[in-house]
């Protein structure tokens, strides 16, 4: 008798919606980790092929990042207090000796090739490396037969071009430039009148260059190629002594200051033959 008062009564059901999991941010953690330690490992490439004067300079900066290296105290304001870094800046004598001690590392390593390859083992005596006022100097000292060069000519022996190939593949690896004499000793070329010993001594210079070249030494960095006929004998009491021909190839020191006090290279100087 009721129905019509009763009220109805309504169940509502709320169904959930699916919302996407929450991924977290370890992987921008990761990430930024991988992109730090990629830029340091191209950081550590860059500086391995840098000169020692680049690594002085940014060795400097770490040292003393706000360049106070006059002034006292350990904040960024002046004031009382210790210096936590003292800055030390390399002087002119002391890059001059790092350049020094770079080459010397280079004339190491050529003679240890030497001693190593068999065939050039028997010839290391005719080659003669050591420290001038103008750089590292490699001498290829002829004998009475002939060894790195034919006799009277400017095309190498085997053993001439196996060592310019071993040469130009080391001294690539510098960035110093390099200089090629030929030398003659003072007995007159026999080979033509239009054909002389300051032909000789230029042409077996620039052979030696082209082997060298090809083998790894930039173009770049071949400075001069010169032939000095008999002018400047290695033997000067005896001009026809054979070790006057000879090939020399010079890494020449990089560009100093004028004002840079000259270092003591007779320090370095280390003969490999005997005359």
């Amino acid at each position: 008798m009721n129905k019509g008062r009763e009220t109805p009564v309504l169940i509502i059901v709320k169904r959930k919606g699916h919302a996407h999991p929450h991924h977290g941010g370890a992987w921008k953690v990761a990430f930024a980790d991988f992109m730090t330690a990629m830029f340091a490992l191209f950081l550590v490439l860059w500086l391995v092929n840098q000169s020692s004067d680049v690594k002085a300079a940014i060795a400097g900066y770490f040292q003393d990042p706000l360049g106070r290296a006059n002034e006292f105290g350990s904040s960024i304001m002046k004031g009382e207090g210790a210096q936590t870094q003292v800055a030390r800046p390399l002087s002119n004598t002391k890059i001059v000796d790092l350049r020094i001690d770079r080459l010397q590392l280079m004339q190491e390593t050529i003679q240890n090739r030497l001693d190593s390859i068999p065939s050039l083992k028997t010839i290391a005596g005719h080659v003669e490396i050591a420290m001038t006022e103008e750089g590292l100097r490699i001498q290829l000292l002829e004998d009475s037969t002939g060894i790195f060069f034919q006799t009277g000519r400017a095309a190498p022996s085997e053993h001439g071009r196996e060592l310019l190939a071993l040469l130009g593949s080391e001294l690539g690896k510098s960035s110093n430039d390099i200089m090629i004499e030929g030398h003659t000793d003072a007995r007159p070329y026999t080979g033509g009148a239009e054909y002389s010993n300051w032909e000789l001594s230029a042409d077996r210079a620039n052979t030696s260059r082209r082997i060298m070249v090809a083998s790894g030494l930039s173009e770049h960095h071949v400075s001069q190629v010169r032939g000095m006929a008999d002018r400047a004998l290695r033997v000067k009491n005896d001009p026809y002594a054979p070790s006057n021909r000879r090939v020399s190839i010079t890494v020449l020191f990089e560009k100093i200051p004028s004002d840079t006090v000259r270092a003591d290279t007779t320090r370095f100087r280390v003969k490999r033959a005997t005359p």
